[in-house]
């Protein structure tokens, strides 16, 4: 095993990935403000939202005013999900900087959630592609069900290995590899790792692990010993999946933060902030925080 990374680059998927699932809708100005709030705690790369058709994601139909409404600060990016063209003329309209696209390593998976198959959503990130680079825009990949899917089971690690690669061919600069149902153990998330770091540079590959099992952190901190440098969380544990019955959100931002901090591994975002943030959109929903750190009374609260 190799030193643990001096630093690592937190992305924020809170706003996106974290309400997406929310039934009752969350006003744009109490989105706006989780953003603002979020900006200000040191976090470098916030996903704001999704330009998806409101049809499917009704709770992401104010997309457009979201992302103008937002304090944009120096040195943070704020990059929207696309799933299409026509997802990305709306992104360009608003200015966005950064986006994201997503597929899946199974194709089971891909057709449940974007109804098709692995191939045809490689074919609909052309235009995608070449309109980034036309406009100068930066483009994250997704890549999900890296370790198992609800209706596949395991998956194979070089299936994600080739569609990372594929990601990776077709100009992504970061591709992101999420356990979209927390089924992952450390070992798994290691192979999986390893099979993809053959195809595509450490560097460029972020970890996304969601907590079903209470494995996340633990699949975290083997992925940090193979060397990456890039986690994905949210915020108070925001999050799910509509399409694996029992998955849970994702990891808590929170708690990475204080694993990272114990290991000496420098972010540059400050947890009172963190919390604070997470304690503010999570008063919001009605409910208490999904975070470990975020249910510790602050009096009680100690540092790693």
């Amino acid at each position: 095993m190799g030193a643990y990374p001096k630093a690592v680059k937190i992305v924020e998927v809170g706003p996106r990935d974290g309400l997406q699932n929310e039934k009752a809708t969350i006003p744009a100005a109490t989105k706006i403000e989780f953003v603002n709030r979020l900006s200000a705690s040191g976090l470098r790369t916030i996903e704001v939202t999704s330009f998806v058709s409101p049809k499917w994601i009704p709770q992401l139909a104010d997309a457009a005013e979201v992302f103008t409404g937002i304090d944009k600060r120096e040195g943070i990016s704020y990059p929207v999900l696309v799933p299409n063209e026509k997802g990305m003329q709306r992104a360009l309209e608003v200015g966005a900087k950064e986006v994201s696209i997503f597929t899946a390593a199974s194709e089971s998976f891909n057709r449940k959630n974007i109804n098709c198959s692995i191939a045809e959503s490689m074919d609909r990130f052309e235009p995608v592609m070449a309109a980034a680079h036309e406009h100068g825009i930066k483009v994250r990949g997704y890549v999900s069900t890296v370790i198992g899917c609800p209706y596949e089971g395991d998956i194979e690690p070089q299936a994600v290995a080739d569609v990372a690669a594929r990601l990776d061919r077709m100009g992504c600069y970061e591709i992101s590899l999420g356990d979209t149902i927390g089924v992952g153990t450390p070992l798994k998330a290691q192979r999986m790792l390893e099979a993809v770091a053959a195809k595509v540079p450490m560097e460029r590959l972020a970890v996304h692990f969601h907590d079903t099992y209470g494995q996340a952190l633990a699949n975290i901190h083997a992925c940090l010993q193979l060397g990456v440098t890039v986690v994905d969380a949210s915020v108070s544990g925001l999050g799910g999946c509509p399409y694996a019955k029992g998955a849970t959100g994702n990891v808590a931002t929170e708690d990475v933060l204080y694993l990272l901090t114990g290991l000496g591994i420098e972010t540059g975002v400050d947890m009172d902030r963190l919390l604070a943030a997470g304690a503010y959109i999570s008063e919001t929903l009605g409910r208490d925080p999904a975070s470990r750190l975020g249910r510790i009374p602050a009096d009680s609260r100690r540092t790693p």
